[in-house]
């Protein structure tokens, strides 16, 4: 993790050390700015049940820069299109702002 913001690597091992309940996201072998990352489905949803895979990536300027989110795995719901990515207005370069990142990856 050499070369990266202290902030990325403080964050991506406080993940680690203390993951999210229902939510598994480790960085890639290849950059610590990817991140493999598996959601389950939560209860009393039409998800329920369903494990659903995501890529995460991270900008060099984040948190300056929105992250990219694309789901892996196939999924109906009208703020994912059909290639996997998160259609959000906050997660568009226009909208985002570092606030957003400043309690979460």
């Amino acid at each position: 993790m050499a070369g990266l913001p202290c902030r990325i690597i403080k964050k991506t091992q406080r993940l680690l050390a203390e993951p999210v309940p229902g939510i598994k996201a480790e960085p890639g072998e290849s950059s610590a700015l990817y991140f493999h990352v598996v959601i389950a489905g939560l209860q009393d949803s039409p998800f329920q049940g369903g494990t659903f895979k995501l890529e995460l990536l991270l900008a060099e300027e984040y948190p300056m820069a929105a992250p990219e989110v694309r789901f892996m795995t196939k999924i109906y719901h009208p703020n994912v299109d059909k290639l996997g990515r998160i259609c959000l207005d906050i997660l568009k370069a226009r909208a985002w702002t570092r606030l957003y990142a400043m309690n979460n990856i």
